[in-house]
């Protein structure tokens, strides 16, 4: 992948399979890195899992015999400067407290740091594929933060309205944008 959204995308996309009905995306740059990370309230892994999650012949999937995702992410990070942390709670073990952080960082100017890519697209994408899902989104950088809730915008909508219905969708694009516009000022 050659744009750091499809990473958040891909790995967000494995707390959707995991059943999170509850799921943070933060991005903070912040002295020259960027932190990445997702927490969700999934089933979770054992600890055998997560240990086994750095082997790239490890996966989950049934469609594919191999789970690159966490491997790749894990090379990017290390080879700018960064680390990639996992913590996670199995259901099995944890019924009342379980799920999954993935935390990973990044030397913002390093030569190998990807470009961010379409984060606006990645939010959009992933409330328009599972729109009941409380998503919250949040870019913080020394300019200022650009949040999104979807609980706060079910809230106001009430239940009735689809997050994933096309006006919503726009009028979340358009809130986005204005975020990342404020914050190039």
């Amino acid at each position: 992948m050659e744009e750091f959204s499809l990473y958040v995308l891909d790995i967000t996309m494995n707390s959707v399979r995991a059943g999170a009905d509850k799921i943070g995306i933060t991005l903070e740059e912040k002295d020259g890195m960027l932190t990445f990370s997702v927490s969700d309230n999934g089933c979770g892994m054992s600890k055998e899992q997560v240990a086994r999650l750095s082997d790239p012949f490890y996966t989950t999937r049934k469609t594919r015999g191999v789970g690159l995702g966490v491997p790749f992410l894990t090379m990017l990070s290390e080879q700018t400067g960064g680390s990639v942390k996992i913590e996670s709670r199995s259901e099995a073990e944890y019924p009342d407290d379980h799920g999954t952080v993935i935390s990973a960082s990044f030397g913002i100017d390093h030569i190998d740091f990807i470009p961010l890519g379409d984060m606006i697209g990645t939010v959009i994408t992933l409330i328009q594929g599972s729109p009941d899902i409380d998503f919250t989104y949040d870019h913080i950088t020394p300019a200022g933060t650009v949040h999104l809730s979807c609980a706060e915008i079910r809230a106001v909508l009430g239940d009735d309205i689809s997050l994933g219905s096309f006006e919503v969708l726009e009028w979340i694009r358009g809130y986005l944008e204005e975020g990342y516009a404020e914050i190039k000022h």
